[in-house]
This record gives C-alpha cells, structure tokens and sequence, in this order.
C-alpha cells in the first residue's frame, strides 16, 4: 500500500535509511520552492470554521497514539473572549520503539510549522508551544532555526500571519523537556510547560476548556499538525483515498501514517504507508524481513503501551481497529518493534516493567506500588524463584491499576498493565516454564 499521491513527508530529499550526510533538512527557501505555505495561503482565504469543517470531514486522526479526531477536538475550544489561548505541539515522543516525529523535525520542519499555522488561525490560538523531547538536543536547534526563519519571513510575529495576510498574530516558541515520560500525557505536558513537576492533572476540566495557564488549549502531536497542510492543499477526497474504512462499523482510519520499524529486521527505519497495511507485508515488503531468515514469533504494535501481538497475529492491519481485532490496546503511534523466535518474552516482558516503574511519576498509589510490584514478580519469573500463584498475582495486579478499573489518573498505569497481560497471555507457556508449582501443605488430622 504505497502512496501514490504526494505525501506527507514529499520534502525529505532521500529516503530515512540513506547516508546521514546526504540528507539535508529543508530551509524555507527550499520549503517554498517545493510548494511549501501554499496551503497556510489557502487557509488565510478561509474562515476558522471553514478549516475546521475540513478537518472534521477528512476524519484526521491524532497521530500521537489516542487516535482522536483532530478537527473534533478542535471545535470544543469556546469562542474567543479576548484572552490568550495556545496551542501546545507535544514532540515528546518518550514512547519507546517511537522515533517518526524525529525525522520531521530532522529533516521537513516547516511542514510541522506550517500546520501549527494554520491551527492557530483555525482555533484562533494566538500563542504556541513546542515541546520537545529532551534527548533531542539536534531536533530542537533545527525547530528553533526554522523558527527563527517562519520570523524574518512573517509567517510568525506581530504584523500578523503571513506578513500580515489577516490581522492574526502568532507566536512560536520551543520548549525542551526534562526528559520524563510522563511528559507525553497531554496535562502533564501542560504542567512542565508552566514549570512545574510534570504530573498529569484530573480530567475534567480539559485543556480545551483550561488548558495552559488556565486558558483554553488545544494539544497535538506533531505528525497530525504536519498532515493539515495536505489536506487543504490536496483535498478531503485525496486524504480518504488513503487507508481504510472501519472492518468493525466503527471510524475508519483514513490517510497515510509513518510507520518506524525496529527489532529484529533486516531494514530499520521510517516508512510512510496507507493505514491498514498489514504488519506481514510492512516487514517483509519494505523492511526486508525477519533478520537471519528468522521466523517472527511476536511485536509491539506502536510503543509498548499498547501490548503485544502474538506469532499467530502476523497478519494483523494497522489500523486504528487493531484493538479490539488483535486484543492490544490500541494502535498507538504505529512505530512497530519486531521479535524474531529467539526472543525471551519474559525478559521482554521484565524490561518493560522496569520502564514503567522507572517513569510512573508517583501520583497515584496504584501505579507507583503495582508497578514496583510487578517488576519484582517478574525478575523473580525470570530468576526462577517464582511459583504458579506469582503468575496468577502478577496478571490480579496488572488488573487491578489503571483508567480501565478507574484508579489512576492517566494512562500510564494502563501502558503496563497491556504489555505485561498481553505478553503472558499470548506466551504463557515461557512464562510456566520458569516458575514451580504452589507447595499445598498436607492437612494432618489429630
């Protein structure tokens, strides 16, 4: 399923797995020389709400992991009262196994910044944020130079969007992360922005509703924004004529996605596909395969917070329907990571763990004690030294944290509860090959 119109990532010179030294990010002349802030042009022509309805009608769906409808979440911001209002672009990207928003920054940066344009005057959002990942020190100096250039060139600053096109200003600023995971959960990004611990906060309100500094706030992922631009300049139909429709009457997943391919095969790397590829055809067609000429035998469909597919699931679409079909959280940030059949699940499964415990930032007792828990039960599976009722407690508390029974405040608790389930579920057999039957002690009457 390749894309035949242009696509999202038309601007990158070669392909992501080429030389380093020959790519090259593009500036704003080159941006503009290959068509780049037509579609920011187009936009300014139009009304907010005009945009919106496109959005809506192209049925954009987050990027980031949740999937949400971008022009949906668009439309719960209340109608401007003069006040500021922001729009916060979350390049965290601490999902491990993700690294798809890096070759944006790397190499297209002005698509990112025309989309947040053209947000911004959609959502009337008078100031953004762009918060980055801490590791990616390289990403954040070429964000801040593209920055500096959407200034000098008046896409951004006082005299209005597109040197005064419309009497709208933004404002753009780069902001680095500490480098918490927790940092990628949206109210949690809203906090460090405003320099405080980055601790998720209770729902409602929304950020829509108040948001950064108390002021309505729309937060996207960094791979949605970049898709606006297309969709203006190429149309709703073009977008749909990519991906799939829903296989379970649900929303469809339309358009194309970046896909970043890790584990075990014989070509790593960032590739733009339909959404509805299988996860087979990804890894044999474009990815050269199974490393070694190796069988697979399991993968991390998008991140490790969204669980594990099992050796029979090979075949598996990503789309945003692999929930409830592959019994996986959902579909997340599309950035598979493949084991091939040499691959200790339990020790998968141990690594896993030991992330989540690292990074639960402590708020919510179910998650800072049932994580510190099941990576304890599960060094002891990997050890040996665990019997039959480990394994049985091991699944009763990944049960037992998380929004799904309701006893965290966000999703990361649920993150490692997926991938620990999924992966003793769909490989139980290694894990009761490491543990010893539960000793019955005999009763002995008088």
């Amino acid at each position: 399923m390749t894309i035949d119109a242009p696509s999202l990532v038309r601007r990158i010179p070669t392909p992501p797995w080429g030389d380093p030294k020959d790519r090259r990010t593009v500036d704003y002349q080159g941006f503009v020389a290959t068509g780049g802030y037509a579609a920011l042009e187009q936009a300014l022509d139009r009304t907010p709400e005009e945009i919106i309805e496109t959005v809506k009608a192209a049925v954009l769906r987050g990027r980031g992991g949740a999937g949400f409808p971008a022009g949906l979440k668009w439309s719960f911001l209340p109608a401007p009262d003069g006040g500021r209002r922001y729009l916060a672009i979350n390049c965290d990207e601490a999902e491990p196994g993700t690294f798809k928003d890096r070759l944006l920054c790397d190499f297209d940066p002005h698509l990112i910044l025309e989309g947040i344009a053209i947000c911004c005057w959609a959502c009337r959002l008078d100031t953004a944020y762009f918060f980055i990942r801490g590791e990616y020190h390289h990403q954040a100096r070429v964000m801040e130079q593209a920055i500096k250039e959407a200034y000098e060139n008046g896409i951004f600053g006082g005299k209005g969007l597109m040197r005064g096109k419309v009497d709208f200003a933004v404002d753009c600023h780069v902001h680095r992360s500490a480098g918490a995971y927790i940092c990628g959960e949206e109210t949690g990004l809203l906090e460090a922005i405003e320099g405080k611990r980055g601790w998720p906060r209770i729902k409602p309100p929304f950020p829509a509703v108040k948001g950064l500094f108390g002021r309505p706030t729309i937060v996207n992922n960094v791979e949605t924004l970049a898709a606006v631009p297309g969709i203006l300049e190429h149309g709703v139909d073009w977008w749909k004529a990519q991906g799939v429709e829903s296989s379970l009457g649900g929303m469809p997943s339309y358009g194309s996605k970046l896909m970043g391919v890790s584990g075990h095969v014989v070509r790593p790397g960032v590739f733009e596909m339909g959404l509805g590829v299988t996860l087979k055809d990804l890894v044999e067609k474009h990815c050269g395969g199974i490393r070694h000429g190796r069988r697979f035998k399991g993968a991390i469909p998008g991140g490790v917070s969204m669980g594990v597919l099992g050796t029979d699931q090979y075949d598996t679409p990503l789309d945003f329907d692999i929930g409830p079909r592959a019994e996986v959280l959902g579909l997340g940030t599309a950035c598979p990571t493949v084991f091939d059949e040499e691959t200790d699940m339990v020790a998968v499964a141990r690594n896993i763990s030991r992330f989540f415990k690292n990074e639960s930032c402590g708020q919510c007792t179910p998650c800072r004690e049932g994580s510190a828990w099941t990576y304890k039960i599960l060094c002891r599976i990997e050890r040996g030294d665990a019997t039959t009722a480990d394994l049985d407690l091991l699944l009763e508390l990944a049960g037992s944290m998380g929004l799904g029974p309701g006893t965290t405040i966000c999703g990361l608790a649920d993150g490692n509860n997926w991938a620990v389930r999924t992966i003793v579920n769909k490989f139980r057999g290694e894990f009761e090959a490491r543990v010893k039957p539960k000793l019955v002690p005999l009763y002995v009457g008088a």
